[in-house]
């Protein structure tokens, strides 16, 4: 068993929960568990195993500790990390973080050995079940890194939302603030052939008179710790610039599967536009997004926000981003207005969908290997669930 982390105890109640897992390159599904863990509860811990473990019991990670660490110190719904918690959810640690119960999803996880990972905690009573979020897995995102497969994409995601009762319940889930239980984030949808322009399909909390309004898009694939570090900098900016102020709005634009795929080729995006909304919703430096975003965040697309919302768009932040000329500056309107920002190189700068899949591709055998064990293990994994 791990050792203990030497920090100091806390009294077990009912309301602190602990969720655990491997959390490799984000998903909404992740997020989707945190989210139904902190709805039991009202402070959640979350253990997150070492690469050494997840190698030992499940097969290779893709993202290393530090870097899943980053994904999910960034949820909303978290409140405190634990690294190296063992993968076999043990009742010390459980004790040691004053957690009364484990959450995990309506599946069975096993160890290396076969055995279930819960089977100490649901001897004591300590185990609560929640459901799992269907159709995302890491396995599911490896499989298409490897075949490149584009089969994924969503033509339009405000469909979607608009006619597909479940689809619209989860974007509603995911909007709520860090309680799990009132609204938070707001849901917009960009229509640039209709009045007014930018539509609200999920309503939340709108920017008070003091808080700054900070425009921020992208793809935001596989939503890595290098798109979460831009967006916690951009915080952390805009908080050290203007301390007198509240920390500032930020609404994410987020650009459709098509136009990603004609700037990047290949199968990009990887995850699907539902899949990169949702990942980008439950960030906690993120107060709304705006779906099917524009390439090329124009004055005219600025001033729209600013109708909508009732308050100026006062900065666009990016990160370093090279052009090719024939391509044009797609922040050259934010930049002759003077409120373009640039967020430069940090820790996980080199973080993103391209470098995830390369590591995919450098390790393919391995990949392709764990992934064969996955579904032989995943079919034995059901299995017990119905004995």
């Amino acid at each position: 068993m791990s050792d203990l982390p030497d920090t100091t105890p806390v009294p077990v109640t009912d309301d602190r929960v602990w969720v655990d897992g491997c959390f490799d390159f984000s998903h909404h599904g992740h997020a989707g568990a945190m989210l139904q863990a902190k709805q039991l509860g009202k402070y959640l811990v979350v253990g997150i195993h070492s690469d050494e473990e997840i190698t030992a019991n499940k097969g290779p990670t893709v993202m290393n500790l530090k870097e899943r660490v980053s994904a999910v110190d960034a949820c909303k719904w978290s409140d405190l990390s634990v690294p190296y918690a063992p993968y076999v959810t043990q009742i010390p640690w459980l004790n040691h973080f004053g957690c009364q119960y484990v959450v995990h999803g309506d599946d069975v996880t096993t160890d290396a050995d076969g055995n279930d990972c819960y089977r100490l905690v649901k001897a004591e009573d300590r185990f609560k079940i929640v459901k799992r979020t269907p159709g995302i897995s890491t396995t599911d995102l490896v499989g298409r890194m490897l075949l490149c497969t584009k089969q994924h994409y969503i033509k339009s995601i405000t469909s979607l939302i608009e006619t597909d009762e479940e689809t619209m319940q989860r974007f509603a889930m995911y909007a709520t603030n860090s309680t799990g239980l009132a609204p938070g984030s707001v849901v917009w949808t960009y229509e640039p052939t209709k009045t007014p322009g930018i539509r609200e399909l999920v309503a939340g909390i709108d920017p008070d008179e003091e808080q700054r309004v900070i425009y921020v898009d992208g793809g935001f694939d596989l939503f890595s710790s290098g798109q979460i570090e831009f967006l916690r900098l951009v915080v952390e900016a805009e908080k050290q610039n203007h301390p007198s102020r509240p920390p500032p709005y930020v609404i994410a634009g987020i650009h459709d599967d098509y136009t990603i795929n004609r700037q990047k080729g290949l199968n990009y995006p990887i995850m699907n536009s539902l899949e990169r909304s949702l990942c980008v919703l439950q960030c906690r430096y993120v107060n709304a997004v705006i779906l099917d975003a524009p390439f090329s965040p124009s004055k005219e697309f600025l001033k729209t926000i600013a109708t909508n919302i009732d308050a100026e768009v006062q900065a666009v932040y990016h990160g370093p981003t090279a052009f090719m000329p024939s391509e044009g500056d797609p922040y050259a309107d934010a930049k002759a207005m003077g409120i373009f920002f640039e967020v430069k190189e940090h820790e996980f700068s080199g973080v993103n969908a391209g470098t995830i899949v390369e590591r995919i591709v450098a390790a393919r055998e391995r990949f392709e290997e764990r992934q064969r064990k996955k579904g032989v293990k995943a079919d034995y994994e059901v299995k017990m669930s119905h004995d």
